[in-house]
């Protein structure tokens, strides 16, 4: 069923907002407003806006899902969303530099090679076709489109703690979490929808994005987001969740698992992105959402409610287990 619209524009005339051009939000102006179908309302608007300091050419008729109002927290999603786009420029440039070097270097090493080449060719043929192809499928997986998720520092720091506190210290994140990263998302998706700032379409997008997000979380945690040192942890939790007579019983693992295991899935997210077909647009909404999500998490409430956890350290039976199992 299509979202219902507003019947009333979500943006005036002469009104100055966030306007998305390709993956940056620029501060714009609305020049006009007009209906997408003047006989009928219900279809939406678009909106002619001005960009801050650019041309009068420039000057651009967008879609309602485009702009976004001026607070205080869009303002600082425009600035993460420039500051990764900025390092993704840095780090292209720094591969092209260090690609450059290698083609120099393999430049002034083809002598060697001629003169090796008549061993080489005698080997398996098969060799160097796999070399080959082993290039090309690296080539093809970092060609592939992927989501720069911003991390706060602040997030960063508790990862780095919550990876010492688990491979350095032998310690565990006492389980079932009292605030599970299901209850996390779901705040998440509370808080903002409470802000009246949305629209019914872009509230169920985000619908779609935290229900995704939990189901990524239930199929990778096993996989993708536990530390060697968890896994008999995971063991006696999956146990719990097949017993009936558990508390955790029938339980998915968002509802057990907390906010470090959320935070290791946004770390994990543009790899399991990469294996998915999704086009420029959804990556963009993706990438604008999550970025919205972790800035939001790295506010002080946030993280005094959500990143307390206590760590356990587990006792020496555990210990020897683990390292029986390796």
């Amino acid at each position: 069923m299509a979202p219902a619209t507003s019947p009333d524009p979500l943006f005036r005339k002469d009104e100055k907002a966030l306007c998305f051009h390709h993956e940056l939000l620029y501060e714009a102006k609305v020049l006009e407003v007009q209906p997408v179908d003047k006989d009928d309302v219900k279809k939406g608007f678009e909106y002619k806006v001005h960009y801050k300091g650019w041309k009068n050419t420039w000057d651009d008729w967008v879609p309602e899902d485009r702009l976004r109002k001026l607070t205080q927290e869009n303002r600082d999603l425009a600035n993460n969303l420039r500051h990764e786009v900025l390092a993704a420029q840095r780090n292209a440039r720094q591969q092209m530099m260090t690609s450059k070097k290698k083609t120099q270097g393999s430049a002034h090493g083809s002598e060697e090679r001629q003169t090796s080449a008549a061993a080489a060719s005698s080997g398996p043929r098969g060799q160097k076709r796999l070399r080959d192809q082993d290039l090309e499928k690296e080539e093809n997986f970092q060609n592939r489109r992927s989501v720069r998720i911003h991390m706060p520092d602040r997030l960063k720091s508790l990862l780095v703690d919550d990876w010492e506190n688990v491979t350095k210290n032998l310690q565990l994140v006492s389980l079932p979490s009292q605030k599970p990263a299901g209850i996390i998302l779901d705040e998440y998706l509370a808080w903002t929808t409470s802000t009246g700032q949305r629209t019914s379409t872009e509230t169920d997008i985000l619908e779609e994005v935290i229900q995704g997000l939990k189901e990524y979380f239930n199929k990778s945690l096993g996989r993708l987001l536990l530390y060697r040192f968890e896994r008999e942890q995971l063991c006696d939790i999956y146990t719990a969740v097949e017993d009936p007579a558990s508390e955790l019983a029938g339980k998915a693992f968002a509802d057990i698992y907390g906010g470090e295991h959320l935070l290791r899935l946004f770390v994990s997210m543009p790899e399991l992105l990469a294996h998915t077909n999704m086009d420029t647009q959804a990556i963009n909404r993706l990438r604008e959402e999550l970025s919205a999500m972790t800035t939001w998490l790295s506010k002080e409430a946030q993280v005094s409610a959500f990143f307390s956890s206590t760590y356990e350290s587990p006792g020496p039976a555990y210990i020897e287990k683990v390292k029986s199992s390796t």
